[in-house]
């Protein structure tokens, strides 16, 4: 039998999930309009929900927003801000000179997650309190996509093709794109990775509002105050603190939300896949789509038909000989 102290601070932990996932559905009812200024140029104007003061729930039948969202230390003016980034940040724009482009140093994106998450200080309370910049990196896609909506990817991808092009084979309909990062067919997989198969998050495309984006804000919100209150937060001074980013933000327990909504859909089911495939409402593209020319793992090169966004690598904080075992 647990002790209680134990079983008090899980009945916590259950009641909070529940209270955060639900404020994440119906939260508003704060701003109406949002306006942050990045220099000279307004970087969000106008409501975070259009002319409603509250949030819509998702909708399937609503078109993916034009908004592509990338996030780095400086802002692209910051002498500091590489000149290999803003040659992979432009791609961005070159293809999709239709979308809104909007690349956020962090002071921007702490801003916004103050604003589009004020009726939520659990929230709020969780991404200030990580203890790296990583976690809050992770943590800031889910929040802006859940918020706004449209594509999130690393400031070090490649654009290879049109965001539009992504919606192939009449999926039109979906609410949420994701692509496979790795599937490591060797029995030592898990030496290198969080799970068999694994969706990458540096690249997302979203309508917003999405379960799935809410169900994760919300586990992330809950696992971040538990450490909190247990005083749990810094990270392992080893190589386990990589597994331990992967399970509490990043990819690990980013799979795990997918397939958790996914319902019956496991690694089996989509190992070795080869061309997107619709679930519910969800896309699930190859390997090669989101990480073309890895040289593993059946990945094909850049110039393959379903290669949409190549990742350079260039502000991972995985070492180099780690990154593409397969």
């Amino acid at each position: 039998m647990g002790h209680p102290g134990q079983t008090r601070s899980k009945q916590h932990a259950v009641v909070l999930a529940l209270g955060v996932l639900t404020l994440l559905y119906l939260f508003a009812k704060s701003q109406s309009s949002v306006t942050v200024s990045s220099g000279s140029k307004s970087v969000i104007e106008g409501s975070l929900v259009g002319s409603d003061t509250e949030l819509k729930l998702y909708r399937q039948s609503t078109r993916f927003p034009k908004q592509i969202w990338q996030t780095w230390k400086y802002a692209p003016s910051d002498v500091r801000f590489s000149a290999k980034l803003l040659r992979t940040t432009k791609t961005w724009r070159s293809l999709n000179g239709e979308y809104i482009h909007e690349i956020l140093d962090d002071d921007m994106a702490s801003s916004l997650v103050h604003q589009f998450y004020a009726a939520i200080p659990e929230v709020i309370e969780a991404y200030v309190s990580m203890p790296k910049p990583i976690l809050r990196a992770d943590f800031f896609r889910y929040l802006i996509l859940l918020a706004r909506g449209g594509v999130y990817s690393d400031v070090d991808t490649i654009a290879l093709k049109n965001v539009d092009e992504w919606l192939a084979l009449g999926m039109s309909d979906a609410g949420l794109v994701v692509g496979i990062e790795a599937d490591p067919d060797r029995p030592d997989w898990h030496d290198w990775y969080a799970r068999r198969v694994q969706f990458c998050q540096w690249t997302i495309y979203a309508k917003k509002g999405h379960p799935v984006l809410a169900h994760i804000v919300s586990h992330i919100t809950t696992e971040t105050l538990r450490r909190k209150a247990t005083g749990k937060l810094e990270l392992a001074r080893t190589k386990e603190s990589g597994s331990q980013i992967m399970d509490w933000t990043g990819p690990g327990i980013w799979t795990d939300t997918i397939f958790n909504y996914l319902e019956g859909t496991t690694w089996k089911d989509i190992t070795g896949l080869q061309k997107g495939m619709l679930v519910k409402d969800v896309i699930l593209l190859p390997i090669t789509s989101f990480s073309p020319g890895v040289g593993a793992m059946g990945a094909h090169q850049p110039d393959h038909p379903h290669a949409l966004v190549q990742h350079t690598f260039e502000g991972s904080w995985k070492p180099e000989d780690e990154r593409h075992v397969g």
